[in-house]
This record gives structure tokens, C-alpha cells and sequence, in this order.
């Protein structure tokens, strides 16, 4: 029996790497779309909509006014992160939405009435710090980042997004009727406003090549759709602050597949600046671990 709950484990926690792993690949393929980026981002969006709904029985259920804030930070997030992966590093962009719990724990306080502690200021100084030195010196344009200072400071709105995202989920979750979770359904909501603002600015596409639309259906479907799927189920006897270091695969590998496909490097600031984020995160995470054992 004890080998039976071990394996369980070890699934479980392989659904969350391999969650991690996914959505790592967006950078590389955004880059990699000749696309426009409102064109990957509404067809990477509408894809993910419809996905989603066929694989996930939940995300047809508990569809109600109450979703649209989530929604709309969901969508504002996606949206930013195919701009910012076109204008800067795919590093620079993932490290950036990565610092979203500064955010958090700054209107925790004010949307849902949690109070912070004194490691969470510490934390806080931290990504601050993390996030500054990516606007420390000056970061040339390359071919697969043109405009590294507009896309950094896109970036960091990204993050602002997503941590007002996590939010909207936590609220979500404590209005919600016993037994349902409305997540799923505010993904699908999220994606299909971001497919709809990003619709005007897409349309006509003048060209494209047969590889866009494969990059942008692998967007849709495995970058977004499946690996929410497998995030929602390697989740449910993970717990969440395992689910949390788990889930740093997903900034680490990010940049990797950037420089292997593209030959893109971060710049010095922006790779201290990243690792100070991730280790922050990671040390944050671990001493919560600590504190509840």
C-alpha cells in the first residue's frame, strides 16, 4: 500500500514538471512565429479556449458575472506575454511575471484581507531588488529582442497581471460552492476575452508560413491547454507549496530553450536580476515549508 501512495506521488509530481516544462516553451516559440504579436496572442488564446473546454469537464461549468475580473487579469496577462517575448528577452519577460507575488503581497493586504508578516517584507525587498536590476545599465537590441526597454516594462505590468490573477483565483475559491472550483472556467473566460481584444489588432494576415500555425496550434493546445491539465491534476495531492517549487522548472528553462533555438542571452543585470528572483522564491517557499512543519 505504502508503494501504491509513493507512486501516486511521484506521478503527481512528474504532472507538475511536466506542467512546468510546457509552459516554459513559450518564449521560444513566440520568438520562433513570424506571426505579428497580436496574431500569436489571439490565435495562441482562442486555441486555448476551445481546448480547454473539450479536455476539461469543469471549465464548462460555474460560468457567472464573478468571473470577468479574473478574466480580464488573466487576458491582460496573456496578452502582455506574447508582446513582451516579441519586444525583449524571453528571459527578461518570464523573470519579470515571475516577481508577481511582490504584487500579491502587496494588495493581499487591501483585496482579501490578508495581513503581512515580516518575511514577507523581506521577500518583498528581495524581488523588488530582483526587478530593478533588469532596468540597471543599457541592454542592446537583438533580432529577437528589438526593444528590450518597452518589453521589460511590459514585462513587469505582466507580472502586476498575474499576481492580480492569483488574487482573483483565491477569491474566486472562497465564494465558491462547496465542492466546485471555478479556475478552470476562468482560464477559458480569460483566454477567450484576450482572443477577442487581440482579434481587431490581428486582422487581415497579410502572409504567414505553414509553421505559424503550427507554432501558434502548439501554443494553444500543449503550451496553455495541456499543461493546465496536467498542473490541475498533479495539484490535488501535491501540496501547494511543493506545487510551488515544482514550478520554478518553468523560469529556469525558459531562457534555455531562448538560447538553444534562438542563441538569445540575457544580459548581465538581467541574469543577476532573474536568479535573485527565483532564489527569493525558492527560499521564500522553503521557509513557509519550514514554518508549517
Amino acid at each position: 500500500m505504502a508503494h501504491d501512495t509513493a507512486s501516486a506521488g511521484t506521478a503527481d509530481r512528474l504532472q507538475v514538471l511536466a506542467a512546468a516544462f510546457l509552459f516554459s516553451t513559450g518564449g521560444a516559440a513566440i520568438k520562433a512565429c513570424t506571426l505579428t504579436s497580436w496574431q500569436i496572442a489571439a490565435s495562441r488564446a482562442g486555441i486555448a479556449a476551445v481546448a480547454l473546454l473539450i479536455m476539461l469537464p469543469a471549465a464548462r461549468r460555474g460560468w457567472s458575472l464573478r468571473l470577468l475580473p479574473v478574466a480580464a487579469a488573466f487576458a491582460a496577462t496573456t496578452l502582455l506575454f506574447v508582446l513582451c517575448n516579441k519586444l525583449t528577452t524571453a528571459a527578461s519577460t518570464i523573470f519579470l511575471q515571475a516577481a508577481a507575488p511582490l504584487y500579491i503581497v502587496l494588495l493581499g493586504p487591501l483585496l482579501l484581507r490578508e495581513r503581512i508578516r515580516r518575511r514577507d517584507l523581506v521577500y518583498m525587498a528581495a524581488l523588488a531588488t530582483g526587478m530593478v536590476l533588469f532596468f540597471v545599465g543599457e541592454q542592446p537590441a537583438a533580432d529577437t529582442a528589438p526593444h528590450p526597454v518597452l518589453g521589460n516594462t511590459l514585462a513587469a505590468g505582466a507580472g502586476l497581471c498575474w499576481g492580480l490573477t492569483i488574487i482573483g483565483l483565491r477569491w474566486l475559491g472562497r465564494h465558491a460552492a462547496t465542492g466546485e472550483d471555478p479556475s478552470a472556467a476562468a482560464v477559458v473566460s480569460g483566454n477567450l476575452l484576450a482572443c477577442l481584444i487581440a482579434l481587431p489588432f490581428a486582422l487581415p494576415v497579410v502572409s504567414s508560413r505553414p509553421a505559424d500555425w503550427l507554432l501558434v496550434s502548439f501554443l494553444g493546445v500543449f503550451q496553455i491547454a495541456v499543461a493546465y491539465v496536467f498542473l490541475t491534476r498533479g495539484v490535488r495531492r501535491v501540496g501547494a507549496l511543493e506545487a510551488s517549487l515544482l514550478l520554478l522548472l518553468e523560469p529556469m528553462l525558459n531562457p534555455l530553450w531562448a538560447l538553444l533555438v534562438h542563441g538569445e542571452r540575457p544580459g548581465p543585470w538581467a541574469a543577476v536580476g532573474g536568479a535573485i528572483i527565483i532564489l527569493a522564491t525558492a527560499v521564500n517557499t522553503l521557509a513557509k515549508r519550514w514554518g508549517e512543519a
